[in-house]
């Protein structure tokens, strides 16, 4: 596209307009999208209440930016290559032409069962090519979108269901991931028992697994489809959006229990979406780009979806794991597909790592161009093995970071482009001014400085609200220093400037590149019969980054400890799902205490850690010999 970087002395050009004159670089850039109606005013903003908006008064509709305009030129051009869990099922390839025939008709699918723009549709689904095309036929027609990851629980479900009061749900009778088979149906219809306000169930039949249907509220995708006339689905227009129109929300954990929904804009995020992704990967007409991502997660939106169709490119998604059936099944799809850039998790690079190269030998690796990582920061051992036995040495690795409520990567190198630094993301992409800032509401400047990174002014996918809860969202983002975003992460700044993130100051951790609230995970463990307390912290694990380590308060001393470790285990796995079951659980006779009550995770994390020398002060606990009863009772 017109706007890529092509060096680094372009980079500090751009960059530097685009702090100096946001508004005329960002018209530049979006000017290169498919408008209805061009927008009348670029930015308004003000963070203290938060209010952005972008583009203002301009219409659009984002699919049509995705396929209807790249029609002519690349119609018969792969859109998105499906890669099946099992080996023994073929792949599937679906070009542009056929991508539009296929949400035009799921489209109005959608307008036959009674959704109608703004209205909101939970997705619940396997990583097959009917995720994208459920997302885009929703985008297609203006109603919200709300992904949920396949990994969450019944109980999770139901939460994010009623907070976005979502009457219409597409899943999948099941799914397959490695080697298991997840009932996708029947978890969603665990779910409804609290949720009588959904009208409609759409599922599509993937696993063939026996599920319960219910007259009048469930359907079949297949059967559905069968109503709609192809001529008349190709020929029935999207619908006109405003761009501050919502397009989608994403639930993310936050530090209280409940899961905060996020809501990304139509066109701002759309803009940054593409902006980045053609910037930091520096993608070239006709690549083929593998992220590994779930699609339920922001990564998946943007880098699997919205961002790589926006530019015009070959999406390649993968149903199952890194490890399924072997180590080199990665290569394999590498191999198989030519794929030109890969761009996953250091959890899975380091899980890989355990393997040695046996599963790469042999492997021609030769297509690949770029390297990316993304959702936690890349220790240098995991970086070095990537380069070297992945990249060959050849491959510049792009480390991004970003946010579920950024929308897009925000801090990374940009590939062959600008400098890359291992275990650094390097330097902020145009349009993104962060901040290094102290405790006490204060600036940090200056180079070799560490501090809590925010960022000083909006940039087009800046999250827009919490849904149903605005105070919510100035809370969490914009309340704790004046004027700017707070992003709850910690950074150091080296000697050139050069941003390296530290890790969550606020209570959420992050295992293997998810973010889960600590209040969550706490509820759940405290849900299990004979709790009566507990407290979650994070500690280094050499596969996910951060694993949980949960210090359990119970009524009585258990008969059976290992069987109570296991009950409580399978109770978060019951009420969140298994990517928040911890690693460690210890017993403890109680928690150490502020003499307020609060809880000092700061020992916690301490003695998680097995950092016993530097646990720092005790003497102001309700009572500090709690602290060496846990020390003399860590896992």
């Amino acid at each position: 596209m017109a706007f890529q970087i092509k060096s680094y002395e372009e980079y500090k050009e751009v960059y530097a307009r685009s702090v100096a004159e946001p508004e005329a670089f960002w018209d530049d850039i979006a000017a290169n999208f498919y408008w209805r109606k061009k927008w009348n005013k670029t930015l308004q903003w003000n963070f203290k209440q938060p209010d952005v908006k972008w583009f203002i008064n301009g219409k659009l509709n984002i699919t049509e930016n995705c396929i209807d305009r790249h029609l002519a030129l690349l119609g018969d051009q792969p859109a998105i290559i499906w890669e099946p869990n099992s080996k023994d099922e073929p792949h599937k390839v679906i070009t542009y032409n056929e991508l539009h025939l296929q949400v035009t008709r799921f489209a109005q699918v959608l307008r036959n069962n009674g959704i109608q723009k703004g209205d909101r549709i939970c997705i619940y689904m396997g990583m097959i090519p009917e995720l994208a095309v459920a997302m885009l036929a929703c985008a297609r027609i203006g109603a919200i979108h709300s992904v949920i990851f396949g990994g969450f629980s019944a109980n999770s479900i139901a939460d994010r269901l009623q907070d976005a009061q979502a009457a219409h749900i597409i899943t999948c009778d099941g799914a397959y991931r490695g080697a298991k088979d997840i009932p996708l149906k029947n978890i969603i219809d665990d779910a409804l028992v609290s949720c009588p306000f959904v009208k409609k169930v759409i599922v599509y039949q993937r696993t063939h697994t026996p599920v319960s249907m219910i007259k009048g509220r469930d359907e079949w995708w297949h059967d559905e489809l069968q109503k709609v006339d192809d001529e008349t689905a190709g020929t029935t227009p999207a619908q006109e959006m405003d761009a501050e129109d919502p397009l989608f929300i994403l639930y993310t954990s936050g530090s209280t229990g409940k899961p905060k929904g996020v809501v990304h804009s139509s066109a701002g995020y759309m803009v940054y979406a593409t902006y980045s992704f053609v910037n930091v990967f520096q993608y070239q007409p006709g690549e083929i780009h593998f992220c590994t991502a779930d699609i339920g997660w922001i990564t998946g939106h943007s880098y699997i979806v919205y961002g790589v169709l926006c530019a015009g490119g070959t999406s390649l998604m993968y149903e199952g794991i890194p490890t399924f059936p072997d180590a080199g099944r990665l290569w394999d799809i590498v191999e198989k597909h030519k794929v030109n850039i890969l761009y996953t998790a250091p959890t899975a690079i380091r899980s890989l790592m355990a393997y040695g190269t046996p599963p790469i030998a042999g492997k021609d690796l030769s297509s690949l161009r770029v390297l990316g990582t993304v959702g936690e920061p890349i220790n240098e051992e995991a970086w070095h093995w990537y380069d070297e036995h992945i990249g060959k040495k050849r491959c510049p690795i792009v480390d991004t970071w970003f946010q579920t409520e950024n929308g897009g990567i925000l801090i990374s190198n940009m590939a062959g482009v600008t400098p890359a630094k291992p275990s650094y993301a390097t330097l902020p992409l145009p349009g993104i001014q962060p901040a290094l800032m102290d405790e006490q509401g204060n600036e940090i400047t200056g180079n070799s400085v560490s501090g809590n990174l925010c960022i000083k002014f909006p940039w087009p996918s800046i999250l827009r609200t919490t849904y149903g809860d605005h105070e919510r969202c100035r809370l969490n983002y914009f309340a704790t220093y004046h004027n700017m975003y707070f992003t709850g992460d910690g950074c150091y700044r080296d000697e050139n400037g050069f941003y390296r993130i530290t890790g969550r100051v606020d209570d959420v951790l992050n295992v293997s590149g998810h973010r889960i609230g600590t209040a969550e995970v706490e509820n759940a463990i405290n849900m299990q019969e004979g709790v009566l307390e507990s407290a979650v912290v994070g500690y280094h694990h050499d596969i996910k980054g951060q694993g949980i380590y949960a210090y359990v308060i119970l009524e009585k001393e258990p008969e059976d400890a290992p069987l109570m470790q296991a009950c409580i285990l399978q109770t978060v796995n019951r009420i969140i799902g298994p990517i928040a079951r911890p690693d460690k659980i210890q017993f403890v006779k109680g928690l150490p205490k502020t003499r307020s009550g609060k809880i000092m995770r700061r020992i916690l994390r301490k003695i998680a850690e097995g950092d016993m020398a530097n646990i720092g002060d005790t003497s102001t606990l309700l009572d500090p010999a709690v602290v060496e009863d846990i020390k003399t009772g860590k896992i």
